[in-house]
Order: C-alpha cells, then sequence, then structure tokens
C-alpha cells in the first residue's frame, strides 16, 4: 500500500514550531481509526458483552470523541475565522446534514425493514408500526435524535430499541460549530486569541462545577451533554487561536500527550476537559508524522464510517453474529461499515460539498 510521506509545512510559525501542513498530515487517517474506535467500543453493549475497555470513568468510544471535538474544534475554527458567515455556515451545513439525512433514510426503509421481516415473517403493518419509519426520520431531522428505534426494531438482541447509539453527538458538534460563528463576530476574538482561551476556561469551569449547576437546569440532559463535549472543542480552538505563536514542534508533541495523561489521570472528574488543548495538539502533531494510505488521503470516510457502524452493527446483531464474540463481530463490523462510509463519501458527502464550494 503507497503511503504520503508526511511533514510539518516548511514554513516556521513566528515563535515556535513549524505550521501545520494542510495538505501533509494523516487526519483523514486519525479520524477513521477515531471512528472504528467508537464502533470497536459498541461492539462490546451490541453482543451483551459489557461496556468495554476504558480509562478513568470513560470508554474508549467515549475518548475517541473526545478527539474528533478536539480536531473540529482546530478545524472548524480556522474555517470560520478565514470565511465570511454565510460561506461558513453553508460548508458546515454541507458537511453534516446531507449524509445524515441519507442515514435517517436508509435506516428507516431499508435496515429496519431487514429486521422486521426477521422478527415478524413479513412487512405488514411495518409502515404504521410505532415509531413509524417516516416518524422517525422527521422526529430526527434537526440532529437532536429523540427516536431511536424503527417499528420496534431492532428486537432481540442484546441492545434492543436503538438503530444508532452515535448520531446524538452530532447535535452538540453542531451546537459548537453555532458557537464559533457566534464568537467570530466578536472583533475582539479575531484580534487575540484570549477570549477564545477565556471561553476555554470557563467551558472547565462549568463542566467541573456540573453538579452544583444541574439543578438550576432540571437537571437538563442536553445542557450536562453540551458542557461535557464542548471543552473537547474549545480545547482544540485554543490551538487554532495560538497557532500562528505556537506551531506544531517534536518536542512539545509528545510533550502534551504526557501532560494529557496526567490530567486525565490525577484530576478527577473533569481532567480529560482540563487536558483539551493538550489531546487536540497531540492529535496534530501524530498527523504530521503518521504515514497515511494515499487513497485514505483522497477520500475522507471518517464521517460516514462514524455514522453508519452503529446501525450495521446492529443489522449483524439481528442476524445473530453477537454469538460470535467481541473481537469477530468488531472485524465483520468493520468489513461490512466500510462499504457504506466509502459510499457516502463518493455519493452524497463530496459531490454536496463541491457543489456548495462553487455555489457561494
Amino acid at each position: 500500500m503507497s503511503t504520503v510521506a508526511l511533514k510539518p509545512e516548511a514554513i516556521p510559525s513566528p515563535t515556535f514550531g513549524y505550521r501545520l501542513d494542510p495538505r501533509g498530515n494523516s487526519l483523514n487517517l486519525i479520524r477513521l481509526v477515531l471512528a472504528l474506535s467508537v464502533l470497536f467500543a459498541h461492539s462490546w453493549h451490541i453482543v451483551g458483552a459489557g461496556n468495554g475497555p476504558g480509562f478513568r470513568g470513560e470508554n474508549l468510544g467515549g475518548w475517541a470523541v473526545a478527539g474528533f471535538f478536539g480536531i473540529s474544534g482546530y478545524l472548524i475554527t480556522a474555517s470560520r475565522f478565514s470565511n465570511r458567515i454565510g460561506t461558513y455556515l453553508v460548508h458546515r451545513v454541507a458537511r453534516i446534514f446531507p449524509a445524515f439525512i441519507v442515514c435517517l433514510v436508509l435506516m428507516a426503509f431499508v435496515f429496519a425493514p431487514v429486521a422486521f421481516l426477521i422478527q415478524h415473517g413479513s412487512l405488514q403493518g411495518f409502515l404504521s408500526a410505532p415509531t413509524t419509519p417516516l416518524n422517525s426520520v422527521f422526529a430526527n431531522l434537526g440532529l437532536r435524535i429523540v427516536s431511536y428505534d424503527i417499528a420496534g426494531t431492532p428486537a432481540g438482541v442484546p441492545y434492543p430499541g436503538a438503530w444508532n447509539g452515535s448520531l446524538w453527538t452530532l447535535y452538540f458538534e453542531f451546537m459548537c460549530y453555532l458557537l464559533v460563528a457566534m464568537l467570530g463576530f466578536i472583533p475582539l476574538v479575531r484580534k487575540t486569541p484570549w477570549p477564545i482561551v477565556a471561553a476555554f476556561a470557563a467551558s472547565v469551569l462549568l463542566w467541573a462545577n456540573i453538579a452544583a449547576v444541574k439543578p438550576y437546569l432540571q437537571s437538563n440532559l442536553d445542557f450536562e451533554l453540551a458542557a461535557r463535549l464542548i471543552p473537547y472543542f474549545l480545547g482544540g480552538a485554543v490551538v487554532q487561536v495560538l497557532s500562528s505563536r505556537l506551531g506544531i514542534h517534536r518536542i512539545a508533541g509528545p510533550a502534551s500527550i504526557v501532560v494529557a495523561a496526567l490530567s486525565i489521570m490525577l484530576v478527577d472528574g473533569y481532567g480529560g476537559q482540563l487536558a483539551a488543548p493538550f489531546i487536540a495538539y497531540g492529535l496534530l502533531w501524530i498527523s504530521t508524522w503518521l504515514p497515511q494510505p494515499r487513497l485514505i488521503a483522497r477520500h475522507d470516510i471518517s464521517y460516514g464510517a462514524y455514522i453508519y457502524a452503529f446501525p450495521v452493527q446492529q443489522l449483524l446483531a439481528v442476524f445473530g453474529a453477537y454469538h460470535w464474540g467481541v473481537w469477530w463481530f468488531t472485524v465483520a463490523a468493520t468489513l461490512c461499515t466500510i462499504p457504506f462510509a466509502a459510499a457516502s463519501w463518493l455519493f452524497v458527502e463530496r459531490p454536496v460539498m463541491r457543489r456548495a464550494k462553487k455555489s457561494i
């Protein structure tokens, strides 16, 4: 398999290290690995084997999502500060919504009918059984997932009643997009990095005191999840706004990973959020030297892998594959997910994004 040689950009930042080369990095590969890590973490639940491997109260999937948000914070903040608001929002909607909607439709009218047929022996009543397929699509169109089952499927599996346990994070991802969009209107935010740093610090402080805040919001779960995830996104944003001063450096990279690990191990409750800039920086540093296959460099299938992995896993479980155990089930799910991810990229994501760029 041919690979692309990856090196930091030749032009150094004004003070320290090198700027991340937007073409000479392996972020596509890293995001794909994170997506498949979420798949692996979910395999434990879907085969009924517990929560799987974890670290400091968070399983592997949770840490992978933290990595996703950190990388996203870095890239999306750069997009906001280099584009007008209209262009920025069109790009963000084009990146998230079309593939998401296609996934909803496929789950409702391809995955769920197969499961319903296996459960009932026919499709009679499928279109009207609660939650109806059309309602499952419509109810979830706004990214906030309120309906996880479709027509009573999947059932008879270790993790029943949910076709996609990954999509819920997209609501909070887009919330972060809107947060950065609003911050971009503040002139001071564009002139100095410190407002973003202050926003990150405030988000960590909020999560560190979430138990004291929850009663005033009637223990609103959406607020709690947002408070948990936004620091990871803003951690990546911090790295972005400091990138003109602090570039990628061969010593700072591994040092950031060590600092992140120490923060997570030593700080109870909010060590991960506190470590968010170091997690993002460490992943960016890895992307400067980790070889990436040319095929992956050209085709970013990480989003497709993320949104299709769970329904593919559940469909395999409907056919009884959960009896294979976590490891063989994960291998099968990965092999079955990749074609869906590739199709999503080739026929939905890339064409829509190209059209969005041409329309502005």
